[in-house]
């Protein structure tokens, strides 16, 4: 009598452990999968990007390492992160649908050449990306870029100019006109479901601000 009371104290434990897991499981599951599912949120790169571009050498670099992205005009002041390139060999983009994501194989910001900074475009769980509203800024808006030394470099708005994805976008990475640029991309237009991305490409560029 004593086995077979111990078996039946393990059925009865096993079925009580097994019927609190049920629960458990299914609910992480209802928490989980809705983020793991795709999302609206643009990728920001344009296709085909600059491959091969060397690494600024930060021994030698006289401007600092970009740490924050103000844009008064969009109320917009965002932390930045470091990208290179996608698998795909496009430019890569932050995670963070708030952050801002700078080209780490081109310019610093404030570096002679064409710096490049993305952000996200569109709206997850109801809540709009970093440069959903980059399409609203108009030449001779400001904006600037905080390094880790707390110094700023002023950037005005030259032009806006949409892209195919699929364009040449060799202009909107290089120049060589002895000046110092920044420039953003993120997406626009409609979301294209089979190919999870949208229509467009935004670009802005800006020019350092000269005193």
């Amino acid at each position: 009598m004593l086995i077979r009371r111990n078996r039946n104290s393990r059925q009865i434990l096993i079925r009580r452990i097994f019927y609190v897991l049920i629960p458990i499981t299914l609910a992480s599951a209802i928490v989980l999968v809705p983020l793991l599912m795709p999302t609206k949120v643009g990728q920001g790169g344009v296709a085909p990007l600059i491959k091969g571009v060397a690494p600024v050498d930060s021994q030698s670099a006289n401007v600092g390492l970009p740490k924050r992205l103000t844009i008064p005009a969009l109320n917009i002041d965002a932390a930045v992160a470091y990208v290179g390139n996608a698998s795909d060999g496009s430019m890569d983009i932050s995670p963070n649908q708030d952050d801002v994501a700078w080209y780490k194989l081109g310019p610093r910001p404030g570096e002679i050449g064409s710096a490049v900074i993305a952000g996200h475009y569109g709206s997850l769980r109801g809540k709009f990306s970093v440069f959903s509203d980059l399409s609203q800024l108009k030449k001779g808006d400001k904006l600037q870029v905080q390094d880790y030394k707390e110094r700023l470099v002023t950037f005005v708005v030259r032009e806006s100019r949409m892209y195919n994805p699929t364009a040449d976008a060799t202009d909107v990475f290089n120049s060589h006109d002895g000046k110092i640029h920044l420039n953003l991309i993120t997406c626009e237009g409609a979301w294209n479901n089979a190919k999870e991305s949208y229509a467009n490409r935004r670009v802005v560029f800006t020019d350092k601000e000269t005193p």
